[in-house]
């Protein structure tokens, strides 16, 4: 075995060419300074906007960030949504760690057996579970193809998966099977409504919307109307200025222009074909159309647009039943087709041509109906076969070839007038191009070891037969060698089975229970239960409160919806004189609860946490921009998050403050502890769970009431030997990922994820970690 060359922090082998496997920005500083990081070099940074409740990011966010970080702004990638990347350029690579069939419940189920994670990684966030991650990041392009375990692990085998299993990966096919079905199999649910932004009846943000009364029950043979609008940018935001309205025979029922309320901004006439001069005569106003609309439709319609969430809810009206074909032709990830595209590709007709002016409503109205009415006669299976993400990768590519046809010439002739010498084009990234593909155009060959690996023809193909062990080994010879990594880890088939995925559920729901709930007592048997919920709601949000009155003195049992609360009220009133009573607070003992304050301290330690106190006693009616005043006084406040009751939106007695500095936290505990704000006396301690978690634990807790979990009582079990197997099998996985990261360049964005699990036994999000490793080991904010 070739020894290994210690190069500026990673090990490279005997025989790789210096410098090798480095970028090229990397590669020029390093013969530059001579390898170390010089005074004058700058580190990259990320700048997380992950603190708070909102933290729960999508697959698409997560590969808007990747490909920006392998490939930069040079390569028509966009700084990421979620967060910021600070000097990119001088990243020396991305690795990404999957941890297959994990989700956010397997890290906090074994929280102290993942002891590296927690101590290294400190932005986090919650990842929204996929049936398939690797598939998104790769594309449709990466054909998946089984690997002949006789060859070996560098096969080459051109063997192809047959039609019919590609088929059973369509997105299509996996939202709704293959057999043919009515309309109304095809309509949005109330949730899928809710999810994508429709105007719902009821709903807060919808007062004033005129309501269709379309309320009679839909059959497979209720009528479809398809409906466009065109919106200008006026003072108010996006309003309305052309409707279409078309039966399910393509004839228009309504085309009419709508004079907006506001002051136009931008007519936006290159998309709506609309013009100051058309507007100018118009009279009909938006309350006209609702009403004409609102008559035109009988009562069992359904109607159908593409995205037509935007096209209701500029029109102000909320109707029932609808069927949205931007989520019909379903995507990975949550992307979508243009409509444009899916006339071409599917009806062969061309609309929004560029020689009109803007687009026609009732052309568009017309394509949606059709491709609706198209889906529905021809079912799933035949609407799969179209193969839509290989016919937009054909459109895409002849495109660019085009462009370069005509533009190279132009740029040759423009450069000899010039006396330039040719350049280099910049590789062109197409919008649905994969990220596998990206990545080739630039030169750079990814690396994919584990359950899936990339064979010299750049084709995906399966790899189940390699042990974690073998991963680690060659990941350590190989991921120094490339810029973008993906090591992907397994705990196992016999680790994930559905049966053990549920039971490790129900104890992590039942433990997080009991960590929130807490016992005080005893009390007269007249007390006053009025002024102990007063005294313990100091401590925070409470859910529940019991009497318990099994026992020969009264106690009472409080349930409290963050763990600092619970915490808090163990700390402050145990042996604290409440309701005329000197009473003693203690969590519940159970087998699951010996190690809680071993689980307290850790959560304390863990280095999201860093710099976080937990303050409680606010009063309800203080805003966020209140305690901004209040707190401005404490040095280094970074941000503050004020956590909200998830159904009802109403603010909870309770915040978060995160410092830039942690000493800056422990003096502003200090300050805080007996602070005094409009009334109420204020207590504080170090946070124990970041937003993630605290919006995981209120999920958790709700899903338990729904079940009628009883927080009074558990089974004491033994752990069976699976979990305990899975134990160190957890512990195993924690050790390679420490060993891996230690070997990584400084200046290397790490990403782990748990990709989320989806069984019989219900789904379960996915978690992410991330960081860019410093010269201490650590992740750098």
């Amino acid at each position: 075995m070739a020894k290994a060359v210690c190069l500026n922090g990673y090990k490279r082998p005997a025989g790789a060419a210096e410098g090798a496997g480095e970028r090229p920005a990397a590669r020029k500083r390093r013969k530059v300074d001579g390898g170390g990081r010089g005074p004058e070099e700058k580190s990259s940074r990320l700048s997380a906007a992950l603190f708070g409740e909102d933290c729960e990011i999508n697959h698409d966010q997560l590969y808007e960030l990747l490909k920006y970080a392998a490939l930069g702004n040079c390569h028509n990638a966009t700084q990421p949504s979620l967060c910021r990347i600070y000097h990119q350029s001088h990243l020396a690579g991305v690795v990404v760690i999957v941890l297959h069939e994990t989700s956010q419940l397997h890290f906090y189920k074994f929280y102290l057996q993942f002891k590296h994670l927690r101590k290294v990684f400190r932005h986090r966030f919650t990842l929204s579970s996929s049936t398939n991650f690797l598939a998104s990041l790769y594309g449709e392009g990466a054909n998946l193809k089984p690997q002949n375990t006789a060859q070996g692990l560098n096969s080459t085998s051109s063997e192809c998966v047959p039609k019919s299993s590609k088929l059973q990966c369509d997105p299509i096919l996996q939202k709704y099977g293959e057999k043919k079905r009515g309309l109304t199999s095809y309509t949005l649910t109330l949730e899928e409504q809710e999810k994508n932004d429709y105007p719902i009846k009821g709903s807060p943000g919808c007062k004033g919307y005129i309501y269709t009364e379309c309320d009679q029950q839909r059959t497979d043979s209720s009528p479809l109307f398809g409906l466009d609008c065109e919106m200008c940018l006026t003072e108010k935001g996006n309003e309305v200025t052309r409707v279409s309205l078309v039966d399910a025979q393509g004839q228009c029922l309504l085309n009419e222009l709508v004079k907006p309320e506001s002051t136009v901004v931008n007519y936006r006439t290159r998309f709506s074909g609309i013009t100051k001069k058309m507007l100018l005569p118009v009279k009909t106003r938006l309350p006209d159309i609702q009403n004409r609309l609102k008559k035109m439709l009988p009562h069992d319609a359904v109607l159908v647009g593409h995205s037509l969430n935007a096209d209701l809810q500029a029109l102000e009206m909320i109707h029932p039943s609808v069927i949205d074909t931007s989520l019909l032709f379903a995507r990975n990830e949550g992307r979508r087709f243009k409509l444009k595209f899916l006339a071409k590709a599917v009806l062969g007709k061309e609309i929004q041509c560029e020689q009109k002016l803007g687009h026609d409503p009732a052309e568009d109205a017309r394509a949606a109906l059709e491709l609706a009415q198209f889906f529905i006669e021809q079912g799933p299976a035949k609407v799969a076969e179209l193969n839509l993400e290989m016919l937009l990768t054909t459109e895409k590519l002849a495109e660019v070839s085009q462009n370069k046809a005509v533009l190279q010439p132009r740029q040759r002739r423009v450069q000899k007038q010039l006396n330039e010498p040719p350049r280099l084009s910049k590789p062109c990234f197409l919008p649905s191009a994969s990220f596998l593909d990206c990545l080739q155009m630039t030169g750079q060959k990814p690396l994919l070891l584990g359950r899936q690996e990339l064979d010299s023809s750049g084709l995906c193909q399966s790899n189940l037969s390699t042990s974690n062990k073998q991963i680690l080994q060659r990941a350590l010879e190989d991921v120094p060698l490339s810029t973008f990594s993906i090591i992907q880890f397994s705990l196992g088939p016999e680790y994930v089975a559905s049966h053990l995925l549920a039971g490790l559920c129900e104890k992590v729901r039942s433990k997080l229970t009991d960590m929130l709930t807490i016992y005080a007592g005893p009390f007269e048997k007249s007390f006053c239960l009025k002024s102990v919920k007063k005294e313990f709601g100091r401590c925070g949000p409470i859910q529940s409160l019991k009497v318990v009155t099994e026992t020969y003195q009264p106690y009472v049992c409080i349930q409290y919806e963050v763990l600092e609360a619970a915490q808090l009220a163990v700390e402050s009133l145990n042996g604290a004189e409440v309701a005329g009573s000197c009473i003693k607070v203690q969590r519940p003992v159970t087998a699951a609860m010996l190690d809680c304050d071993v689980l307290i301290k850790e959560l304390e330690l863990d280095v999201e946490n860093e710099g976080v106190i937990y303050v409680a006693g606010l009063k309800k009616s203080l805003t966020e921009a209140d305690l901004q005043e209040e707190f401005s006084q404490l040095q280094d406040l970074e941000t503050l998050f004020l956590p909200k009751d998830l159904q009802s939106g109403k603010c909870r007695n309770c915040c978060f403050l995160k410092f830039q500095k942690s000493q800056s936290a422990v003096d502003a505990l200090e300050v805080i502890n007996g602070w005094t704000v409009k009334g109420s006396k204020l207590r504080s301690r170090n946070a124990l769970a970041s937003g993630h978690l605290w919006r995981w634990i209120w999920q958790m807790n709700h899903s338990n009431e729904k079940q009628g979990g009883n927080i009074l009582c558990e089974k004491m079990e033994q752990p069976s030997d699976s979990e305990q197997d899975l134990r160190k099998e957890v512990k195993k996985l924690d050790h390679h990922i420490k060993k891996l990261y230690r070997s990584l360049q400084d200046n290397t964005l790490c990403v782990v994820l748990f990709p989320g699990v989806n069984s019989m036994h219900g789904s379960q999000s996915g978690l992410g970690l991330m960081g860019i490793k410093d010269d201490r080991g650590r992740s750098a904010c």
